[in-house]
């Protein structure tokens, strides 16, 4: 069984990936665990540096918002085994989405 994240990881995945989008290279492992894992990303190069490398061309806020209906996990329910570990990364996505906006 997978664990809720805690306010404190959620806060951090949000700060480091909403800096990502301004300046790619400020993605660190936490960001990048999260949005690797998220639908719509792949590991590029199998690593934080191939990833880096793919979104050096400031498309990583695009792509977030692209994502981000995927991301938001509406097939599980309540009686899902790991339903709030996905409503907590449902959470973080909607929180990054709401801080880097549609303008």
């Amino acid at each position: 069984m997978l664990k809720p994240m805690t306010k404190r990881q959620k806060t951090l995945i949000v700060n480091n990936v909403v800096s990502a989008c301004k300046d790619i290279n400020k993605l660190n492992k936490t960001g990048y665990n999260f949005l690797y894992l998220a639908s719509g990303f792949i590991a590029h190069h199998y690593n934080i540096n191939g990833f880096k490398d793919f979104y050096s061309d400031n498309s990583l806020r695009q792509e977030i918002l692209l994502n981000l209906k995927q991301n938001m996990w509406t097939n599980f329910t309540t009686r899902d085994r790991d339903f709030h570990y996905y409503m907590d990364k449902a959470d973080v996505y909607r929180r990054i989405v709401e801080q880097i906006g549609w303008q």
